[in-house]
């Protein structure tokens, strides 16, 4: 019974170890993968693939990759793909942009759809693009005619991209910039915003004159104005705020000059306390030197009397006559 029981046990150990490396030998040697390849005429060998499981690239993206690209009349290596892969690229993405580029008669080889890729540029949609334009709208941009008023306008560029500029080349961002800076050049150089509002094509007529898509990864096509309108009368703003502006400064202006006069009147009376003080002084001297005498002091000062007296009753005999009034 033992050595039944150990036989029985160690046939069980050999079929699992079989069954074992069978697993592993299946997983190195991708058959169907191969049989795939050998019967779409894109043959990969058994060797290749098993060097790709060694090197972790799946197989199963490359063959089917290269497949695509076979069917479709264009002969990728393996190597190129595989390096690419490597290189951290999306070899999927790459093989469509070439089969699309090829049907619609673009030329694209993979060396420039790889570099694309890896430069963080979507290639596939950038052939996509290529075939059908893409239309940006530009936010409302403000701008004021010559004549202080200001108009808004939005404005749709039809753009396509440039496959030969595709790797360096600025993006939409500098499409938009560049447009939204020749609309305010434009309008800002119109002599009346009614010329701006009954003539809109001269903003794109301008626009394009200027070559804005150099330098950037995309053509422009046409630039279509969809919407122009009136805003704020930045003129008669200004020119209000200048106002306000010259109403402070003068005001200022003004107020030093009562300040001035204030200082000059309230110096004036200190003159005229000083002289008065020296009145007394002078009678004194006038007395003493015999150029004066008690006699003139009376008269003088009976005079004096007599002028407050007349004072007084002048304004004592108004008051009466304006009581009547009432």
């Amino acid at each position: 019974m033992n050595q039944l029981f150990f036989g029985f046990a160690g046939s069980i150990g050999v079929l699992i170890a079989v069954l074992a490396a069978l697993a592993i030998i299946l997983y190195l040697v991708p058959v169907s993968l191969w049989i795939s390849a050998w019967a779409s005429g894109a043959y990969v060998g058994l060797f290749t693939l098993v060097a790709m499981r060694l090197r972790r690239v799946p197989p199963a993206t490359i063959v089917i990759a290269r497949i695509s690209a076979v069917k479709a009349g264009i002969e990728l290596s393996v190597n190129d793909l595989e390096a690419h892969y490597l290189a951290g690229g999306n070899v999927t993405r790459v093989v469509n942009a070439m089969i699309s580029a090829d049907k619609a008669n673009i030329p694209l080889p993979f060396q420039r759809a790889a570099a694309i890729d890896l430069a963080g540029r979507d290639v596939l949609e950038a052939v996509q693009m290529s075939v059908i334009p893409k239309v940006i709208e530009t936010p409302r941009i403000a701008a004021v005619a010559k004549d202080g008023i200001q108009l808004i306008a939005v404005s749709r560029v039809t753009v396509r991209t440039n496959i030969d500029r595709l790797v360096g080349g600025a993006g939409e961002e500098t499409i938009m910039a560049r447009v939204g800076e020749g609309m305010v050049s434009t309008i800002g150089s119109a002599v009346s915003h009614k010329h701006v509002l009954e003539n809109p094509d001269h903003i794109s007529k301008h626009i394009l004159s200027k070559g804005l898509d150099a330098g950037t990864a995309y053509e422009i096509l046409s630039i279509d104005i969809a919407d122009v309108g009136v805003g704020d009368n930045i003129g008669a703003k200004l020119q209000i705020d200048q106002a306000n502006a010259d109403k402070q400064i003068a005001q200022a202006k003004a107020e030093e000059r009562r300040a001035m006069a204030v200082a000059l009147e309230q110096e004036m009376r200190a003159h005229v306390v000083e002289a008065e003080a020296d009145v007394p002084r002078a009678m004194a001297d006038a007395f003493r030197k015999g150029n004066l005498g008690i006699m003139d002091y009376y008269r003088m000062k009976n005079m004096m009397a007599d002028t407050s007296m007349r004072q007084e009753i002048a304004n004592g005999s108004d008051a009466p006559m304006a009581g009547q009034r009432k």
